[in-house]
């Protein structure tokens, strides 16, 4: 009996089946605000820039966690570490579900964001040790496509919520996590901890601090003045902490980014694709959102059903791009998905009107973009994460994370400085233009990037080795 549930323990898909609930949910509620925003504004008596922190603190405390996180994993225990995560998400969701403020609301969101931190790296490297070493780009893949489809649906998901309460998209993580955190403690492996050295809480503190100031600059530049004390004076310290932190990153022997990673084959592109996709994803997204609420006057409802038909195609692309893979290499599908994507925001900044017109304005740049998500997300995350060896999964995963983090929350900073406060219709029409134009550019420049990534073979096997290692092969 005790080998049957050994045997059950460790099977990949069900472990897949237990994490991916959790990476769900976490995804799922990064994007599930979006919708609600405007229902925020009107609730909380707040407008965006302010409610443009919901957003941003949470991604920028999850991003500077996600390394000191995975080292926690790989040190002490994936498992431990995952469901410790996943209780402290479902914690900090019941919390904001009762928030009353801005200000509370923006705090709860940060104990959402531990907790996702601890949940993400530990629950792709259950996946990765539970994984044969030949199927584990696929699984990647899969995982990745879990993500990435809570992120797409959750506007679709909140405008069914928000129908009810905006507090609901909240209140809705609290069952399922707690199934998942009863299941998990019952049904997930124990794969052996490196006890290795504790993470560098102080880099990641200063890493906090300087991209928070940073995007706390960009995004108060239009309202304080680009050349103002204030917006001068968070750039400078932000350089400060950056300084420490590459100083901190330096002398730690167990860093926030590892140079070793850095050095792994395709990491370095894989992890720079990511954090310019993501800030062009996330421009899109909350773009999209905005417009349709707030220029066509839709309701949340109307707006995640027009959202919808993206987010449908993404697992059906990403499962198919395992072939397209095989054939052409993984730099070309990335490269692909970043023209997709680009070639959506084109659509809207040439075809929306401020008349509504879903078929022509809109629906055309959601399956593009669609397309270029499912492209591009499971492809080069399974790139840099293929590289990675077995006591460095959860560190190496929680840096291509931490990428992703990072590019979300200058996607936002960026929209909300692109959109500014228009007064008049037409002035809407050009800023959503204009931030449509930029992020396609930015979409492309990801793929660019992507596009150097090298096809990976496995290596014969040595003989005083487990497991195969993956070397990098030359573009035929």
């Amino acid at each position: 009996m005790n080998s049957v549930a050994a045997e059950r323990a460790t099977d990949p898909r069900l472990v897949l089946a237990v994490v991916s609930t959790g990476v769900l949910l976490s995804s799922l509620d990064l994007f599930i605000v979006n919708v609600a925003m405007p229902a925020m504004a009107t609730d909380l008596g707040a407008g965006l820039t302010a409610l443009s922190w919901v957003l941003n603190l949470y991604a920028i405390v999850f991003a500077a966690l996600l390394v000191p996180a995975g080292r926690l994993g790989d040190r002490n225990g994936n498992r431990a570490t995952f469901l410790a995560g996943l209780a402290v998400f479902v914690l900090g969701s019941a919390l904001c579900a009762f928030a009353w403020n801005v200000e509370s609301l923006v705090g709860f969101r940060v104990v959402q964001a531990v907790g996702c931190a601890l949940l993400t790296p530990s629950s792709l490297a259950l996946v990765l040790a539970a994984t044969p070493p030949e199927r584990r780009a696929g699984a990647v893949r899969l995982w990745v496509a879990f993500g990435g489809l809570g992120a797409a649906l959750g506007p679709v998901i909140g405008g069914l919520l928000v129908e009810l309460d905006w507090r609901w998209v909240f209140l809705v993580n609290v069952p399922i996590g707690l199934v998942a955190l009863v299941i998990g403690v019952r049904t997930l492996p124990r794969p052996p901890a490196e006890h290795g050295p504790l993470p560098d809480l102080l880099g990641a503190g200063a890493l906090i601090g300087a991209v928070g100031s940073s995007i706390l600059a960009v995004v108060q530049g239009p309202e304080w003045g680009w050349t103002s004390p204030g917006v001068l004076a968070t750039f400078a310290v932000a350089v400060v902490l950056g300084v420490v932190f590459a100083w901190s990153s330096a002398r730690h022997h167990s860093p926030v980014v590892d140079p070793a990673l850095l050095r792994a084959p395709n990491f370095s592109l894989a992890t720079a694709n990511s954090l310019v996709f993501q800030i062009a994803f996330a421009g899109m997204l909350l773009s999209v959102t905005l417009w349709a609420q707030n220029v066509w006057g839709w309701s949340a409802l109307q707006t995640g059903a027009a959202i919808a038909p993206g987010p449908l195609v993404v697992p059906f692309v990403a499962i198919a791009a395992g072939k397209l893979i095989n054939r052409i290499g993984a730099g070309p599908v990335i490269a692909a998905g970043g023209l997709a994507f680009g070639g959506g925001l084109l659509w809207w900044a040439r075809a929306a009107e401020l008349a509504p017109d879903y078929v022509s304005g809109m629906l055309g740049g959601m399956l593009l973009t669609g397309l270029g998500v499912g492209l591009t997300l499971p492809t080069a995350f399974a790139a840099g994460a293929g590289t990675l060896t077995p006591h460095r999964f959860a560190t190496g995963t929680a840096v291509l994370s931490m990428a992703r983090q990072l590019g979300l929350a200058v996607g936002v900073a960026i929209l909300v400085a692109l959109l500014g406060s228009p007064t008049t219709p037409a002035a809407t029409l050009d800023a959503f233009q204009r931030a449509w134009y930029v992020t396609a550019a930015v979409a492309v420049l990801a793929g660019v990037i992507g596009l150097g990534i090298r096809p990976m073979t496995p290596a014969p096997k040595p003989v005083d080795q487990q497991e195969p290692s993956l070397v990098p092969q030359p573009n035929r």
